[in-house]
């Protein structure tokens, strides 16, 4: 299919209308089979479920062009099962994993002509989400939902390319520890607007976000998880219950371990400690990984003297491994890489 005629190598991190997308519709206590379509436009009940009490939830993966020309998306199996977490924490019924890949796949397909090109940077960004669309006045869940899968091409997610990111200790809390951090709801990122816009005013790139019931401990940023790397090469995450369960930080630790051979933690990290490690990088499905130059603590700041200036010696090796797998230049493990066929 020949190709849309895009300036792929200066893609910002924004949305463009495709062809296609897939829309399918639970009601009288089930889904429907889907369908793709052409209409970009969605039409509800002006009570619906997610219009009064906010009841959605998404996911976000992407697909490639890898160096032999496939076409593949990564690890659509995980969306699927992270996508049912998040439906039962907010009682809606789940898309059934095998109809969500299957629903990944042919709206990628149908839309191969947005698929850039290998090597421009760019790649194809794909958005299913979930919402209540049943009217519902008395708070409680709605008895409609509809299941949407969006696509769009994308550059990256941060502007300027891979350059060393600022964060801010934000005085806002992303995430209560029995709260929804855990899952991908769209109220979660509804309230870190604010911060995020006070954050960009300020001169930042992003909040980091401490554990909100001591905050002594470091949880993530508003969109990101966050990796940390140790003076001998120790790759260290937070762990927390109220941190979003991140693909790609799942990814890149198995990496990490099976294809680099270094030590991996998997813990809490107290903010005091920030201080003495090397690297740091914020790991998305949205941005891959990117690093982190220093964090501001009400200005005092922490400076990582090996990402300061651009991606540290192991992030930059996490990066060019991932990235190398997901465009066919590394062997994959198994599962990891669908390819649309």
């Amino acid at each position: 299919m020949e190709k849309k005629n895009l300036d792929w190598a200066n893609l910002d991190f924004s949305y463009r209308k495709t062809d296609k997308r897939f829309v399918a519709n639970y009601k009288n206590g089930k889904w429907d089979d889907g369908a793709l379509t052409d209409d970009d436009k969605v039409v509800m009940s002006e009570c619906a479920g997610v219009l009064q009490y906010s009841q959605s939830c998404f996911e976000g993966l992407k697909a490639y062009t890898t160096e032999n020309g496939d076409i593949v998306a990564f690890r659509p199996d995980m969306n699927a099962k992270r996508m049912e977490n998040s439906a039962k924490r907010l009682e809606m019924p789940a898309f059934p994993a095998d109809k969500f890949v299957d629903a990944v796949v042919k709206t990628i397909k149908a839309n191969e002509a947005f698929v850039p090109p290998y090597g421009t940077g760019a790649t194809l960004y794909v958005r299913p989400y979930m919402f209540g669309c049943g009217p519902v006045i008395g708070v409680a869940p709605s008895s409609e939902f509809q299941f949407r899968v969006l696509t769009t091409p994308v550059g990256p997610y941060f502007k300027g390319g891979v350059r060393p990111l600022t964060l801010c200790v934000s005085d806002f809390d992303r995430a209560a520890p029995n709260g929804t951090g855990h899952i991908k709801a769209g109220l979660n990122y509804a309230m870190s607007l604010h911060a995020i816009v006070t954050a960009h005013k300020n001169g930042f790139d992003e909040n980091l976000y401490l554990d909100a019931a001591t905050r002594t401990k470091v949880e993530e940023t508003g969109g990101a998880n966050v990796i940390f790397v140790t003076k001998d090469n120790k790759v260290v995450t937070p762990k927390s219950s109220s941190i979003l369960p991140s693909i790609t930080r799942l990814s890149l630790l198995y990496i990490a371990k099976e294809y680099l051979g270094l030590e991996v933690e998997e813990r809490p990290v107290y903010f005091s400690e920030v201080k003495d490690f090397m690297e740091c990088g914020l790991c998305g499905t949205a941005a891959v990984i990117s690093p982190v130059g220093k964090i501001v603590d009400h200005g005092k700041e922490i400076v990582f003297p090996q990402s300061s200036k651009g991606m540290g010696p192991v992030i930059t090796k996490l990066y060019d491994t991932l990235t190398g797998i997901q465009m066919g230049r590394v062997k994959a493990p198994e599962g990891w890489i669908k390819v649309i066929k």
